[in-house]
């Protein structure tokens, strides 16, 4: 059987009804656009290891981010361990290719400063349809987790917020649409405790939109992700206040929270880590204000 026919088959066959539509139209894109062009016309059994460390090779030329040759790289593995347990391909040769090495992204957060500029401005304008930078800034929500808030997740006697789904654009028939999904992990579905303070905002937000959705559009699927990201673009343009991601919001909250004391174990289930090392490796070396503090206080022992 051709590669090409085989990854098609394995892609509906296997990956569409074990993953998130989103992954499955993600794995289908890099398929088309970097594996089929060059190993689909091959037979699945002619896939040597040099020929894998070729195309591996090839895709590191393109100047590719490492973990979008990984990523396409993995779907190479999995696809033909499928083949060779379904005896489709006699052996498989993925895992003797060389990979590049992922440098870990650096953590980019808002300083004090900034956040209370950004905060400053949401509150004085009275802008409902901002809230969702707030509660991010509060709450470390992922962007998708954030849209796909609905009212009924937020338990006002409580004073938490239920995170049970997440939401992505979709390209179709010529335009983006909101699509609405599980979490990102088993882990990202929790409940987070709600400061005090935003509770009050957001009653006040809920009788000013009397929409379903916590951020409200003008749809009545609330904000899309594009949409949202380039307003805060805009509001971090409009403050004077260098751009970052709309994920920084989140890796403030972290940082602001490990600042004041809260400890890992408690961190990582508002954030919806699997274990609290993920929170750890990721977060402990974006402390330097916090460091100098401390050895500074240290230091005070020489006088």
């Amino acid at each position: 059987m051709l590669y090409k026919e085989w990854l098609n088959e394995w892609l509906e066959l296997y990956v569409k009804v074990s993953t998130k539509e989103r992954t499955y139209k993600k794995y289908r894109l890099q398929t088309e656009r970097y594996i089929i062009p060059v190993l689909g016309e091959y037979e699945s059994d002619q896939l040597s290891a040099v020929r894998l460390q070729r195309f591996s090779a090839a895709l590191m030329e393109k100047k590719l981010a490492a973990s979008t040759i990984n990523g396409i790289l993995f779907l190479l593995k999995s696809s033909l361990k499928k083949a060779v347990s379904l005896g489709i391909a006699r052996k498989q040769y993925s895992d003797a290719v060389v990979r590049p090495k992922a440098r870990e992204k650096r953590i980019m957060c808002f300083d004090k400063t900034e956040q209370k500029k950004i905060e400053g401005y949401i509150l004085a304008n009275n802008t409902p349809y901002l809230i969702g930078i707030l509660l991010s800034l509060y709450t470390g929500l992922r962007i998708g987790e954030l849209l796909a808030l609905t009212w009924e997740d937020i338990d006002f006697q409580k004073g938490t917020a239920t995170i049970s789904k997440s939401c992505c654009d979709s390209w179709e028939n010529g335009h983006y649409i909101k699509v609405l999904d599980t979490t990102k992990t088993q882990s990202s579905e929790r409940v987070i405790p709600l400061p005090k303070q935003i509770i009050g905002y957001l009653k006040l937000v809920r009788r000013q939109t009397g929409a379903r959705f916590v951020v409200a559009a003008k749809s009545e699927y609330g904000a899309q992700i594009r949409s949202y990201q380039r307003s805060f673009e805009h509001l971090l343009k409009k403050l004077d206040i260098e751009r970052k991601g709309f994920h920084a919001l989140r890796h403030t909250f972290a940082t602001r929270a490990l600042e004041i004391g809260m400890d890992i174990k408690t961190l990582s289930e508002i954030l919806g880590h699997r274990n609290p090392t993920v929170t750890l490796q990721r977060y402990a070396h974006s402390l330097m204000e916090h460091k100098m503090e401390m050895m500074n206080r240290v230091g005070q022992l020489l006088n």
